[in-house]
């Protein structure tokens, strides 16, 4: 997904970049673009410091974020992240799954206080979108 002009961002293919159904707002997974550029390429290296990820996942997740908050009307805010899954496509041998998401949990709190903090998986993948190292989908509650 890219990011338009206006902060949402832009399906790369078929589909749309968030769904709502009354009070819940289901995100496709988000990759670390900007303006349609993908800035961060995979695959996230076994033997690299976890830290030199933190912007690509950062980046990921507040895409997502973007995506949930273009579907709120005048004056809703989102109260809670129910549900966060971050994909990592990363070499054999990468264990720090969870560190990697921790950036993103890091994130979502600082936009939303302890309401962005929901249960989540961590999962290792072979491979991306556009090579992309991480995608992140979340589902939030208004």
């Amino acid at each position: 997904m890219s990011i338009a002009a206006h902060g949402q961002p832009v399906p790369q293919g078929d589909y749309v970049p968030a769904r709502r159904h009354g009070g819940l707002i289901f995100t496709s997974g988000m990759t670390p673009r900007r303006n349609g550029e993908l800035l961060f390429a995979g695959p996230v290296r076994a033997a690299a410091p976890v830290e030199e990820y933190r912007e690509a996942v950062v980046l990921a997740c507040a895409n997502a974020l973007a995506a949930a908050r273009g579907l709120l009307g005048e004056g809703e805010r989102i109260a809670a992240i129910l549900s966060m899954t971050v994909y990592i496509a990363a070499e054999p041998g990468f264990t720090l799954h969870s560190k990697l998401a921790d950036f993103a949990s890091a994130h979502l709190r600082s936009e939303l206080g302890e309401g962005g903090i929901g249960s989540r998986a961590a999962v290792g993948v072979a491979t991306l979108p556009g090579n992309a190292p991480v995608e992140i989908q979340i589902v939030a509650a208004t």
